[in-house]
């Protein structure tokens, strides 16, 4: 048995501790907040509102389910999914507004209405993103990306054209639709992969799939409830979690990691998974212990940072969805000032989510509770007055769609952005969903799960495989785990 330090309590460190803990491990998980998860904490006041803080859209339920079922439970032991119906509604301006059904039948007579001839072309579209979805939930997403032989398997390089690996997102969409209104309907779920259409494969169609053919859920209780939930499944198996519990140093001998510096004490171990934002943990490192230098990072593409409002008004908003997506402007440009020419947007789009008309313990009663979300490039200068001049363009447009006014009976309201980020997270510039899944920052290509010169640290999390969102970040954990597990079994005990 080995005794096991994990930097780091959310998705991934959750996953970890819990598969390390089930191998007999002796597991202790070190989060520098209060409470785990990562982003996707969650946070209450004192007049009764529950904010989830990151995650909101549950996709990819098998990942979940997978997680549950290798500990001989399910997700159903812990918590309640309800699927939403509309899953989310896209506002393109006041008069032109779609909601999005959650049966694939009436979404095909919803393309219909818009463009003739579409409803097919989606079923062929969704048939190739099945397939692409299935090779990568089965395959690809489980290759911890150390070397080229974890590809070159008959199936795989079989069905690598089908893949679409290198074609864009956007001209792969194009191929199938001319309508704006559903391009900016398949495009849109790249943003939760941190980059433009033009330069994500054509593979992530499958993002397509697993929201609109597998549906859009929602956990009872929150995205923190999946937290507390896998956490005590981690703790069931035997890890122990310290909270309030920064990590400051890394300290090495014989290109080993020999113990780590928690709140200026020594704690021993014979290895570490760290799952903190990568590019700080290395910071910790000593210059010749490191994977990659400063010019590495800052020369990757990374997904967007964020500026949230989380928001309880003091009474029910008609004509809100539990999601709805602020489309009146232009993708293109709005993607152009995250990743080409970094600014604060000129003309946003931005994201709401009403978790209470789901969920009505998440707000007192005949209260709403609102999650705001713009996406912008990550190391911008955050200030007060620049999240106070967005807030009051999103209320706008939200009060503009809802057709009443809210901004006059809120009556909670924080902010989060950049310094936000990097202050409780330690995230590479503000980033919020870790590096953006372009090809050149593919499976290989992206920052490695293993140190290259200490054999018994790993990486887990958005910026290593297999890449941002929860599903991922759940798998990313199982990998690094994995990776340990089978290395102490193949020592001498």
């Amino acid at each position: 048995m080995a005794l096991i330090a994990i930097i780091g309590s959310g998705f991934s460190g959750i996953s970890a501790a819990a598969y390390l803990a089930k191998a007999g491990h002796e597991v202790h998980v070190f989060e520098k907040n209060a409470s785990a998860g990562g982003r996707a904490r969650q946070f209450k006041t004192g007049s009764g509102y529950v904010f989830d803080m990151g995650p909101s859209w549950y996709w990819m339920p098998g990942v979940f389910e997978q997680f549950f079922n290798d500990f001989g439970c399910k997700a159903a032991d812990f918590y309640t999914l309800t699927l939403l119906d509309p899953a989310f509604e896209i506002v393109f301006s006041k008069e032109d507004k779609v909601k999005i059904p959650a049966s694939f039948e009436q979404l095909c007579h919803l393309f219909e209405s818009i463009e003739t001839g579409s409803a097919e072309k989606l079923r062929t579209f969704m048939q190739e993103a099945q397939y692409k979805y299935e090779v990568a939930m089965n395959q690809l997403v489980h290759m911890p990306g150390l070397s080229l032989g974890e590809f070159l398997n008959a199936d795989f390089l079989k069905g690598m054209l089908r893949l679409d690996v290198f074609q864009s997102l956007s001209k792969h969409v194009s191929k199938y639709f001319s309508n704006e209104k559903l391009i900016a309907l398949m495009e849109f779920p790249v943003l939760f992969l941190g980059a433009k259409p033009r330069d994500i494969p054509a593979l992530y169609s499958l993002m397509n799939y697993a929201g609109l053919k597998l549906g859009t859920w929602y956990p009872q209780d929150g995205f923190g409830k999946v937290v507390e939930s896998m956490v005590e499944v981690a703790k069931t198996a035997g890890a122990t979690f310290h909270f309030n519990a920064s990590v400051s140093g890394i300290n090495t001998k014989d290109k080993k990691v020999t113990s780590i510096m928690v709140n200026d004490n020594v704690f021993a171990c014979d290895a570490v998974v760290a799952a903190a934002d990568y590019h700080h943990v290395e910071t910790l490192l000593k210059h010749e212990h490191k994977n990659y230098t400063a010019s590495y990072w800052s020369g990757k593409t990374f997904a967007p940072s964020c500026l949230i409002f989380y928001i309880g008004v003091k009474k029910q908003v008609k004509n809100l969805l539990h999601h709805t997506l602020f489309f009146e402007n232009s993708l293109a440009v709005h993607a152009d000032e995250i990743y080409t020419d970094p600014q604060w947007p000129s003309q946003p789009l931005f994201y709401v989510c009403c978790p209470s008309k789901t969920d009505h313990k998440v707000a007192p009663a005949g209260h709403e509770n609102i999650f705001l979300l713009m996406p912008i490039a990550p190391g911008l200068e955050d200030t007060p007055e620049l999240r106070e001049a967005y807030f009051a363009e999103m209320m706008l447009r939200l009060e503009k769609h809802t057709g009443e006014t809210i901004s006059t009976d809120i009556d909670y309201k924080k902010s989060y952005c950049v310094n936000d980020f990097i202050g409780d997270y330690n995230a590479y510039k503000g980033n919020a969903y870790g590096l953006a899944n372009t090809l050149a920052q593919t499976a290989l290509l992206k920052p490695k799960i293993r140190n290259k010169h200490l054999s018994n640290l790993v990486y887990a999390g958005q910026l290593t495989v297999p890449g941002p969102g929860v599903p991922p970040s759940i798998i990313s954990g199982k990998i690094a785990a994995n990776q340990l597990i089978n290395q102490f079994k193949q020592q001498p005990a």
